[in-house]
């Protein structure tokens, strides 16, 4: 099926590149407008034959996806930003870049004719899209739902007698995903986070709030992470991967959604004597294990004790990070974690924007600014040794829900269902110019510059190609040279405020 849909994407190349609907709302650009009968889509992008160069361009000024190929160059532009590459300095290997699938992503998703949902899921997973290749599912009920619950809600039932999965899973997220699977052309990887147990397992007995997992159920809870993987992959969606709590230190601070806290040290003995043996002896050693899964101002402090600790170490592949702290915080911190061990991988698996401020302000239909922000941040990250993006919800309303909690956000799709259409964001250009590029497997590369205001990010592609990722926060356009020491030269023109991704 997957090979049917990619030989139909590959015929129907005459409509790749389709261009944005645009339209202006109150910010700085343009969203670009879906709905059952027409969504643009990047289409197939290849690398270029040797001798030239591909440059896909979007800008505050309402380009998306512009595709240009010219000639490469045996001389440097003499008064342009130099951008360095060292192809011979690979760094991280690439996992990937994609979203959550939220109820608030199946809620919205299913408010759209049949026709505009396929068109929405087709601009993440198709080979037109972006390729969206890494997704994450909330074990059960977060605040992007229209209720707290979790898969077994029974009263003292430590045996689980009476897990199961939700209305939620059967409507709003396992359609969505097997849809997703059938219009990729490559395999998607999927890990599960669980917001908070059963409220029953807690010292407060609520499933937000301030409070803690009860040390007596240290067992079930790691038992119900094995049904829940038993359980998805009986739908037909293979676990890559897990973190064991999203946002640990949340629940230490009283937060009014789905939390739980748990102390590092504490996450290290639950690791090494319950959850880490508990999969292995399920056969589940083989799922991804990321810690912390916070913001980078818990690092390195809060994985330390775990990764110095053999017992616990053994069963970590990761460190999780969020967003929210990224402005405030020195990358350097990434660094840091890394060097604690070389063989573990970091991966952003959350990040939206909207998440800081209330009201109207939550969604920002058009804004260039929040790109840019979003972009200039990512890259840094690849910079800093993470091997991957993943954003938050895949789609939201107008408000910036549902969310129970009332925590409303910004979000890449924005879906109007009274309108029957959906609005791609300025964010979900700047996710596409890397995650439609930048594929699994794929090295980052040493690079420099000589522009405070130009972000820059390289990678060498699997099949030996070059990847460089170029943010222009300026407000003029900018003359670039790219050069990786082999006697060719890009030289290429960014527009004021622009996003680039150059192939060659």
């Amino acid at each position: 099926m997957r090979s049917l849909i990619l030989v139909l994407a590959l015929l129907g190349c005459a409509h790749a590149q389709d261009e944005c609907h645009p339209r202006q709302f109150e910010y700085d650009s343009v969203v670009c407008v879906c709905d059952s009968t027409y969504c643009d889509q990047p289409g197939i992008i290849e690398f270029p034959a040797e001798g030239s160069y591909t440059a896909v361009t979007s800008s505050r000024d309402g380009l998306r996806f512009n595709v240009e190929t010219l000639p490469v160059s045996s001389e440097e532009d003499p008064g342009a930003v130099e951008v360095t590459l060292d192809r011979g300095n690979t760094i991280q290997t690439m996992i990937g870049f994609g979203g959550a699938f939220t109820d608030a992503t199946g809620i919205n998703v299913n408010s759209l004719p049949t026709e505009a949902q396929d068109l929405l899921l087709r601009s993440y997973f198709a080979p037109e899209g972006i390729g969206y290749n890494l997704c994450r599912i909330p074990i059960a009920g977060c605040d992007c739902s229209t209720r707290p619950y979790s898969y077994d809600d029974v009263e003292g039932d430590v045996e689980l007698e009476y897990w199961s999965l939700t209305e939620e899973d059967y409507q709003y997220k396992i359609p969505l995903i097997l849809q997703a699977q059938e219009l990729s052309s490559q395999e998607i990887k999927f890990f599960g986070s669980p917001w908070s147990p059963p409220s029953w397992m807690k010292t407060n007995g609520m499933f937000n709030g301030s409070g803690e997992l009860l040390k007596e159920m240290w067992q079930p809870w790691s038992e119900y992470f094995v049904k829940f993987v038993d359980a998805y992959e009986e739908q037909g969606i293979p676990l890559w991967g897990l973190t064991p709590q999203n946002e640990p230190l949340s629940g230490f601070q009283d937060w009014r959604w789905n939390t739980c806290g748990w102390t590092a040290e504490d996450m290290r003995d639950w690791l090494k004597t319950n959850l880490g043996p508990t999969l292995e002896a399920a056969g589940m050693r083989r799922l991804k294990m990321m810690v912390d899964d916070f913001n980078r101002d818990t690092l390195p402090a809060y994985v330390q004790p775990m990764l110095e600790d053999p017992d616990c170490a053994q069963y970590i592949d990761g460190t999780a990070v969020h967003w929210y702290s990224d402005r405030y915080v020195s990358a350097n911190v990434l660094d840091e974690t890394q060097a604690l061990d070389p063989e573990k991988f970091i991966l952003y698996t959350e990040a939206c924007q909207g998440y800081d401020v209330e009201g109207p302000l939550s969604v920002m239909l058009g804004s260039w600014a929040r790109a840019e922000d979003y972009a200039h941040y990512i890259i840094e990250s690849m910079n800093h040794f993470s091997t991957g993006w993943v954003d938050w919800n895949l789609a939201l309303d107008m408000q910036g829900g549902p969310n129970w909690a009332n925590n409303f956000l910004d979000a890449t799709i924005i879906v109007n269902a009274e309108e029957g259409e959906f609005y791609k964001q300025p964010l979900f250009y700047a996710l596409g110019h890397l995650s439609k590029f930048v594929l699994p497997g794929a090295q980052r590369i040493s690079t420099t510059t000589t522009q405070s205001t130009l972000d820059v990010a390289s990678f060498l592609d699997t099949a030996g190609g070059t990847v460089v990722v170029l943010l222009n926060r300026d407000d003029n356009e900018l003359d670039v040279s790219v050069n990786d020491g082999s006697g060719i030269y890009v030289n290429h023109r960014l527009p004021a405020k622009s996003l680039q991704t150059i192939l060659y």
